[in-house]
């Protein structure tokens, strides 16, 4: 058995006769421990520490001065720290989400009377930690508690990240007998769930998130899920919203073994940057698998100019994709939790998409 002594920053009050303690990060050799609160206040989120030798002392190397905590008169030596760095090459500021957010979004809420609640009768559903090449990710996973492998969806995010609509959206495929995925693709960009203002949202998470990370986790999403043995990545198929649907048309291009997209209201064009060399137009001859896309003739985000070109460059390039356009229909129109929500049409495009999938070989 082996106990562990913890040194922290030792800010002792003249007022107080007793040590309090700040910034609880443990680190230890080759992995890491990130407490949120202090001790005794519940679970922290964690990834496992290898037991050290008894009353080797955990150190807090970006703080001075450092003490024991075991035996307060004992400094920390520069040999202690520099053994127990952690071996990983990532770090907390890469990872500013290790865990998902409860309910919705804060920017989203109150959300509408008429959201939908998918139960989890007869599935398997919850937060999953999904490995990247630079660590883990959060993300949610559903399938049927039965069976298996399933058919595979990749499900991308809006910008508001994997709130509980995208969460609901896995529930939803996993009742049609799918396994579902949503990972957190802004994990390492910023926590959007606790922001309020839309133009934050964008200009401090959502634009610093480049493309290229997005398909790289997207394809270790793809590998974490044939490794669970209960998806059939051979049947793979990937639908995301707003941002999302963005997404889609880009991975569509980038994996040649997906079999088919559906991409609800994500934009066609844009400035390039060095974070998003392409858009979906750039891409258009490119595309590995075809991609339903599904958008709102009313939305003032995506101009139907924009819809109209990406449908004669599909044309052009003769890709069997197609666009569906639909009249007077705004922007967010499948958000069942926000004002945007048109039932008819959101109703026709999920039938639409499950045609999508049969017809195509996911499903």
């Amino acid at each position: 058995m082996w106990t562990i002594t913890i040194v922290g920053v030792q800010t002792r009050p003249e007022s107080q006769g007793s040590l309090t303690w700040q910034n609880r990060d443990v680190y230890a050799e080759g992995a890491m421990r990130l407490f949120h609160g202090g001790f005794g206040q519940g679970p922290g989120l964690c990834r496992w520490v290898r037991p050290l030798h008894r009353e080797r002392p955990l150190l807090f190397p970006q703080h001075f001065p450092l003490l024991s905590a075991h035996n307060p008169q004992r400094p920390v030596m520069n040999s202690d720290l520099t053994r127990l760095q952690p071996l990983t090459d990532f770090t907390r500021r890469d990872f500013v989400m290790t865990s998902l957010a409860a309910g919705f979004a804060l920017a989203v809420q109150p959300v509408a009377a008429e959201t939908i609640t998918t139960d989890t009768a007869g599935l398997v559903a919850g937060e999953v930690q999904i490995p990247v090449g630079d660590g883990k990710i959060p993300g949610y996973r559903a399938h049927p508690d039965k069976g298996g492998p399933f058919p595979t969806v990749l499900v991308v995010q809006e910008i508001f990240g994997v709130h509980e609509h995208i969460r609901d959206i896995c529930r939803r495929f996993a009742k049609l007998g799918y396994f579902a995925v949503a990972p957190e693709l802004y994990a390492r960009q910023g926590d959007v769930s606790k922001m309020t203002d839309f133009s934050k949202i964008i200009a401090e998470v959502v634009s610093k998130v480049p493309d290229k990370q997005v398909m790289s986790d997207l394809d270790a999403t793809v590998a974490w899920a044939k490794a669970s043995g209960k998806a059939n990545t051979e049947k793979l198929g990937v639908t995301g919203f707003c941002w999302g649907g963005r997404i889609v048309w880009l991975y569509s291009a980038h994996n040649p073994n997906l079999k088919a997209g559906v991409a609800w209201y994500g934009r066609l064009v844009g400035q390039a940057d060095e974070l998003h060399p392409q858009h979906p137009l750039d891409i258009a001859g490119d595309l590995k698998a075809p991609v339903l896309g599904l958008y709102g003739g009313a939305d003032m985000g995506i101009p139907n100019d924009t819809v109209e070109k990406m449908q004669a460059a599909l044309k052009g390039a003769n890709k069997p994709s197609e666009i569906v356009l639909y009249p007077d229909t705004p922007h967010g129109f499948h958000a069942d939790y926000r004002p945007s929500y048109r039932k008819d049409k959101a109703d026709e495009g999920w039938k639409r998409l499950q045609e999508w999938f049969r017809k195509n070989g996911v499903s």
